[in-house]
């Protein structure tokens, strides 16, 4: 069993104002994004101005913000929303769901590439690759802040949590953080070094992000108020299962 480093999940704190690890895994994840997506802009759709890709890469943050968290609002906390609707607003609680997010983004580029004129599925196509580096430091941000453990096990790289009892657990922060992180940005940057149909690279990552959250759920803590649902599955396999058939559409509908 190994020891869980004991993190500070705040990382700086002056008066009330508190930097905390999970925000600026965040900020770091658009720092470096945005010069990966001018490096990509410049490859493979050279029309499209620098200025234009600043401009979605905020709509894109609004999206992952207010996305994120409604998603976790509605899709794990249904019951609590309707007698406290007032806690959609309180973001300092924590709470971010990925699919939530993900429609988020998806419907805010979805707007702005119709203002602009430009394809939807070919602009995702140029943004997808980055966003698994985004997933690599999110979960490496739940890591430190040692949430969303996995269930119990005795395997020699199992971690007792702060909060999660006295059982050593699977690390599954970490586990996605390496499919759902560096495997799938592997996998994405190597496929998208030529352009491809438009919606292959985001189907590719549907698929990817779809099978690696569903294998790493069977080891993930289920949500304590939810536990399993129908079929013995968690809400985020059910969750990611049309992602996976989304993105086999989009991969297969140019083959013949």
């Amino acid at each position: 069993m190994l020891t869980f480093p004991q993190f500070d999940p705040v990382l700086v704190q002056v008066g009330p104002l508190a930097i905390r690890w999970y925000g600026l895994m965040y900020t770091i994840s658009f720092l470096l994004g945005w010069p990966l997506l001018k490096l990509r802009g410049r490859r493979h759709m050279p029309e499209v101005s620098v200025e234009v890709l600043g401009d979605l890469l905020i709509w894109i943050l609004a999206g992952v913000v207010l996305g994120g968290r409604l998603g976790y609002v509605f899709f794990y906390q249904t019951s609590l929303v309707f007698h406290d609707p007032l806690m959609v607003l309180r973001v300092w609680e924590g709470g971010m769901s990925f699919h939530g997010g993900l429609a988020g983004v998806l419907l805010a580029s979805g707007i702005y590439c119709r203002r602009q004129g430009l394809s939807l599925l070919a602009m995702a196509d140029l943004v997808i690759p980055i966003v698994p580096l985004g997933l690599f430091l999110g979960r490496i941000g739940n890591f430190i802040n040692g949430e969303l453990w996995g269930r119990a096990t005795d395997l020699p790289w199992a971690m007792v949590f702060p909060g999660a009892g006295p059982l050593p657990r699977h690390p599954s922060q970490l586990y996605e953080s390496l499919l759902e992180g560096l495997v799938l940005l592997g996998v994405l940057w190597w496929l998208g070094r030529i352009r491809r149909p438009p919606g292959f690279l985001l189907g590719v990552f549907f698929i990817g992000y779809g099978a690696c959250r569903f294998l790493v759920e069977f080891v993930r803590e289920p949500d304590a108020h939810l536990g399993l649902l129908t079929l013995g599955l968690t809400m985020g396999q059910w969750l990611t299962l049309p992602m996976f058939l989304i993105g086999a559409w989009l991969v297969l509908r140019h083959r013949t």
